[in-house]
């Protein structure tokens, strides 16, 4: 591989499920090599699907860049590591096989252990299947979880983010019936660390401001529609609050977002999946990330799902994967930078301004 710019991550990105709208959003957005100036894309899937869905979606004058490993990889070109045998793989937009769950965990699995050993600096993950990608290795129920397995924590946190908005979730992937016994004091607290440590380390805000919505309607109404916050949420908040850190609520999650509440805070703490994503989706469905706080290393991926409806019918749209890469490209850099000056405090270098910095830009500006 030619020599790395400091400024140019490699971004690794997996094709996900290949049936799903994966393959195609992740073509319209480096059509033409196009962010070539801005990092170097590895695709992890297979050489031989890509060109079908090139041929499909009749980008014939664009060609991939085949290679074996990541130090081949071409920066001027989009680049592509096969992950499985692929000679006899086709192609069936829409349809949901074991083949395609087979290949999206092959993808996966490759990309996750170059991320590891630091042979590409982020991770975007392509929508999978969360059914037919289960196997022996992968018993999750999604992304999130296998990540954090992988890289040795108990708990990682899913961060949604689209520009100045980001919303956490204290419970993911879990059925409902299962969220409450999962609210407790230790798991609270952990999560609100979680979240301020990334608006520091990754999105560069010095003094978060971060708001807790409540478990139950109307926040419990005083103890009245539930006691969750006054025994569990109020007492961690007020622990936070005594330590100076800018920690605030419990809110009711319909007036909140409704009332566009979330606008005075840099993040959102929501206690469970839909609580935070129905709101998120709503506002900015089209440029939200998933990102994944807590990690040592950066992944990232759209809020979408495989969208099997329109898959190979050229419908869909690139802009959530889009701001997956730029805010990828962004918190890598951002994360090298301050490595860099923790290294030799004594050189002075400027910070990145606040309009050149993904928490301030929604990613679509960065540093030069």
């Amino acid at each position: 591989m030619s020599e790395q710019h400091s400024d140019k991550p490699v971004i690794g990105i997996t094709i996900g499920d290949y049936n799903g709208i994966g393959p195609e959003v992740i073509l319209k957005a480096l059509e033409g090599n196009q962010l070539s100036k801005l990092c170097t894309p590895i695709i992890y899937g297979s050489l031989r699907v890509l060109n079908q869905y090139r041929n499909l979606l009749e980008m014939k004058d664009w060609n991939l860049h085949g290679i074996q490993k990541p130090e081949q990889a071409n920066h001027k070109l989009t680049n592509v590591i096969t992950c499985w045998h692929d000679h006899q793989t086709e192609i069936q937009p829409g349809k949901i096989t074991a083949e395609a769950g087979q290949g999206s965990f092959a993808s996966l699995k490759r990309a996750v252990e170059d991320l590891k050993e630091g042979k590409i600096q982020a991770l975007v993950t392509g929508p999978i299947n969360k059914d037919n990608i289960q196997n022996d290795d992968f018993k999750f129920p999604g992304h999130t979880e296998y990540l954090a397995e992988a890289f040795g924590k108990d708990d990682a946190l899913m961060f949604m983010v689209a520009g100045d908005l980001r919303v956490g979730v204290l419970t993911g992937h879990m059925p409902l019936q299962n969220v409450r016994e999962h609210i407790t004091a230790e798991k609270l607290t952990a999560k609100i660390e979680q979240i301020l440590q990334s608006l520091k380390g990754d999105f560069g805000i010095k003094k978060p401001k971060l708001a807790v919505l409540g478990l139950n309607p109307h926040a419990g109404e005083n103890g009245l529609l539930g006691s969750e916050e006054i025994e569990i949420i109020q007492p961690v908040i007020k622990q936070f609050k005594e330590k100076g850190n800018l920690v605030v609520g419990p809110f009711p999650a319909d007036g909140f977002f409704a009332a566009s509440t979330y606008r005075q805070y840099d993040a959102v703490l929501a206690m469970y999946h839909d609580q935070g994503l129905i709101p998120f989706k709503t506002l900015a469905f089209n440029e939200g990330v998933n990102f994944t706080a807590g990690l040592s290393a950066v992944r990232t991926s759209p809020d979408h799902g495989t969208a099997y409806n329109i898959a190979g019918k050229n419908l869909a749209e690139p802009g959530s994967l889009l701001q997956a890469l730029y805010l990828a490209c962004d918190v890598s850099r951002f994360r090298i930078f301050n490595a860099d000056m923790e290294k030799n405090a004594l050189i002075s270098k400027p910070q990145p301004s606040e309009s050149q910095h993904p928490a301030k830009s929604g990613g679509k500006q960065r540093f030069n």
